[in-house]
């Protein structure tokens, strides 16, 4: 049985909670939460023991596995220790602020010869994987033009309200919009040219980025919007023979001649909190992490050289914007 530590255990912890209890190979044994009230509601939801101090949680128990669901400024720092301290790591998105602690995280993964993943979970995401089968296979034909939306209001509930600082968080571009990226990444590659406009102010932060590939464009949108704007995600991919749009959390494919199909929803799905749709998602990539752990194999589905990518495309857009 692979004993799991958990740090970190705000709003995306559910989820993850939710994930390894219906993995069977795996028991959360140990909870970690600078606020006393979040680690002992964790320690009852999970049964693990109950921590204040990360370091005390690493000497106290003999774990296989730490999940770090940390604001993202603690990402890097906290998973090196984890490796060097011989423990295979799953970190939440994104894997930091800074493209140097790709190479540092992965070379004490290699150094201890344990294993890393960054939860970049719309790779796990099954509708998602569906548009990617599609692209893939080309399946309704060649792509003609794609656009991905990720929107929701200025969170006022994060720990001291480290989402909302630039220096801890990165704002929109490293909470909401590395999402579509990072699977942009993941199915496409990286752009020819990106063109970007963003609209900020001290309450909010919108942004539209248009990636250009070769006999094709991505339009995408992400903000924070100041209000109570509800939480969507969606994604609009139009094909030769095809059009797919995932809206309000249902698939649909939109075929010539009227055709329409669409996707049945998972059974039993998670629901996730957070204004999160219901996903077996968190449970995918987990349950992808743990095999990679009992296997002795990297993860290869998320690649370092993605991640860097990713991070090095945030930059133009940190600039351009």
């Amino acid at each position: 049985m692979l004993k799991v530590g958990m740090v970190g255990m705000g709003g995306i912890s559910t989820s993850h909670v939710r994930g390894w209890a219906q993995i069977p190979e795996a028991k959360v044994v140990a909870v970690c939460d600078i606020r006393e009230e979040k680690a002992e509601a964790a320690a009852q939801a999970t049964g693990g023991t109950p921590y204040l101090d990360f370091d005390e949680m690493l000497k106290c128990e003999t774990l296989d596995i730490v999940d770090i669901c940390l604001p993202t400024y603690l990402h890097a720092d906290f998973a090196v220790k984890a490796l060097d301290h011989g423990l295979h790591v799953l970190s939440e998105k994104p894997v930091s602020l800074r493209r140097e602690d790709v190479a540092r995280i992965y070379e004490a993964a290699s150094r201890n010869q344990r294993r890393f993943m960054v939860a970049q979970v719309l790779r796990f995401w099954r509708e998602y994987e569906v548009l990617r089968e599609a692209v893939r296979s080309q399946r309704y034909g060649r792509l003609l033009s794609g656009q991905m939306t990720r929107l929701g209001n200025t969170p006022g509930w994060s720990w001291d309200n480290w989402m909302r600082d630039p220096e801890r968080s990165g704002l929109v571009p490293f909470d909401l919009h590395i999402h579509d990226l990072d699977f942009l990444i993941y199915t496409f590659g990286k752009p020819q040219n990106v063109v970007c406009h963003r609209a900020r102010t001290t309450e909010q932060d919108y942004f539209h980025v248009i990636y250009e590939y070769p006999g094709f464009f991505i339009s995408t949108e992400a903000a924070w919007y100041d209000g109570d704007y509800p939480f969507q995600a969606a994604f609009r991919f139009q094909f030769e023979k095809g059009l797919l749009e995932y809206k309000g959390g249902k698939l649909t494919t939109y075929l010539p001649g009227g055709e329409v199909q669409t996707l049945e929803n998972e059974k039993d799905a998670n629901v996730n909190g957070i204004n999160l749709p219901a996903t077996n998602g968190y449970y995918n990539e987990i349950r992808y992490f743990t095999d990679c752990v009992l296997s002795g194999k990297d993860c290869e589905k998320v690649r370092p050289e993605e991640l860097e990518t990713v991070l090095d495309l945030i930059a133009v857009i940190n600039t351009k914007g």
